[in-house]
């Protein structure tokens, strides 16, 4: 455990806010691309404009919003108090996280497939990929907030 400043520990928690803000937006917002993407004929202009918005996407706000998050959401779980650690909500909240993490990871292969031009997944598999983030979110708000248990 770490001992933080009221004023430290708040602007941790805005940063962290802030990474996740960011990182959410991308989440939300690559699989959109992919959907586009799956009907663009492969070579063509719109699939290559597609392919560097999908890299700058993951590359320059995804993945630096999503080591933010991680960096700033660590400094924060180590400056909680044991009872904390006690409480089911933090580790259902970490599972959901560990989600997150996984969708990302996911993205990053489907963009890979993309870029080189072997995607086999269909338009309705990513408007369904597009959904796991809002769904893992609302239930690491509710964990958060309410703390149910």
């Amino acid at each position: 455990m770490i001992e933080l400043s009221d004023i430290a520990y708040l602007w941790i928690k805005a940063f962290h806010i802030i990474g996740v803000i960011a990182w959410m937006a991308g989440l939300l917002y690559l699989p959109r691309l992919f959907v586009y993407h799956t009907e663009a004929e492969p070579g063509s202009e719109l699939s290559e404009t597609l392919k560097i918005m999908e890299r700058r996407l993951l590359k320059l706000i995804m993945n630096p919003a999503m080591a933010a998050s991680f960096f700033f959401g660590v400094l924060l779980l180590l400056s909680l108090g044991g009872a904390a650690w006690s409480a089911g909500w933090l580790y259902l909240k970490l599972l959901l996280v560990a989600g997150l993490l996984v969708t990302h990871m996911a993205m990053g292969r489907w963009r890979r497939d993309f870029a080189e031009d072997r995607n086999t997944e269909s338009r309705k598999f990513f408007r369904i990929a597009n959904e796991v983030p809002t769904v893992l979110m609302v239930g690491i708000v509710i964990f958060v907030v309410v703390r149910p248990f």
